[in-house]
């Protein structure tokens, strides 16, 4: 049996209490570890599913069909059609008041030659009345009928002066506005009727001068894809556009198109050789970085992005485009969605 002095129990308590202290402060530390690693374990951003990969330069997303169908991701193959290769114009609004102020003058001129005519009538009736009387026993004077003579021959001078006037104004309008709208101001027609009206407004369309087409085209394409309008031709121009210097032609546009005049547009006309390709609805288009991309399924879960060029713009929105692959599947809704899912892709997880 051991036996201790007591100076040998304290140093035994004491040393007691350092190891039962030591023991404590251990497992508080252990504790505080355990539950930093907890707390750095759910604060832990949360890993998203790998879903871009590159290859060649180009992103390719990797959806399965039931994120496909998540994220309202529809394709469609798009039908090759043929449409003649676009021929860029460059069409201004224009001002309808000298036109307006010309059919004026010719409606003016014709209710004078109408007038002119009608007492032209009336005089003759009477020269020819006053003519057989004198013959017929000289039912009425020489000076009578000398007055229905002289009147008769003014009011032929004044037919004939009124004719004039029509027929200058109405030459003066085919050689300004060309023989369809110079026939509209003399025929009143219900062309004339909708520029005055501004249900139309009137388009000048000029090309470059390096181009040239054998006819112009029934309709073509004013304006970006959403805001095209269609113009209709009316006739070519009788004069070009001093600051382009090329072929011209008239067209209409609908006057609610928003053309005011003076509006500068820029115009399609399919007027040069036949190109394949297809149209693009206007669902399919994103814009990033100031250009029209399209995603294209290159398998069953995976989609590519690639450019597409505006140069021809549907009326109803969205683009004929060329040169795509055949068969071509294109996202038709949702591409914005994919748009997203590329730049999530980017997003650095510190960031």
């Amino acid at each position: 049996m051991i036996h201790f002095t007591g100076w040998s129990k304290r140093r035994v308590l004491a040393v007691a209490v350092v190891l039962l202290l030591a023991g404590g402060a251990v497992a508080g530390f252990l504790a505080g570890r355990g539950e930093q690693s907890a707390e750095a374990e759910r604060e832990a951003p949360i890993k998203a599913p790998q879903r871009v990969t590159q290859v060649g330069g180009e992103n390719f997303i990797t959806l399965a069909p039931d994120i496909q169908k998540q994220g309202g991701i529809e394709t469609a193959e798009l039908p090759r059609v043929t449409m003649q290769a676009p021929v860029t114009g460059y069409g201004i609004v224009l001002d309808l008041q000298p036109l307006t102020e010309l059919a004026n003058r010719i409606a003016v001129a014709k209710t004078d030659r109408d007038i002119a005519a009608a007492k032209l009538a009336a005089s003759r009736t009477a020269y020819e009345r006053a003519k057989g009387l004198y013959q017929d026993r000289q039912n009425v004077s020489a000076a009578q009928l000398q007055a229905a003579e002289a009147e008769f021959r003014t009011d032929q001078a004044s037919m004939t002066a009124a004719d004039s006037r029509l027929f200058t104004q109405e030459t003066s309008a085919v050689q300004a506005w060309g023989p369809v709208l110079g026939q509209a101001m003399a025929g009143q027609s219900p062309l004339l009727a909708r520029l005055l009206n501004r249900e139309e407004v009137l388009v000048q369309v000029t090309l470059p001068p390096d181009r040239a087409v054998a006819a112009a085209p029934q309709q073509a394409t004013g304006g970006d894809s959403g805001a095209a309008v269609t113009l209709a031709l009316v006739s070519p121009a009788t004069r070009t556009d001093p600051r382009i210097q090329g072929l011209s032609f008239f067209y209409t546009a609908p006057g609610g198109s928003g053309l005011l005049p003076g509006t500068s547009v820029v115009v399609h006309l399919l007027a040069g050789p036949a190109a394949a390709g297809v149209e693009v609805p206007p669902s399919a288009v994103v814009w990033w970085q100031g250009r029209a991309w399209v995603y294209l399924r290159d398998h069953p879960d995976t989609f590519v992005r690639r450019g597409i060029s505006t140069d021809v713009p549907e009326p109803g929105g969205g683009y004929f485009v060329a040169g795509l692959p055949q068969p071509i599947v294109v996202v038709v809704q949702g591409a914005q969605a994919l748009l997203s899912e590329e730049f999530r892709a980017q997003i650095k997880v510190g960031d």
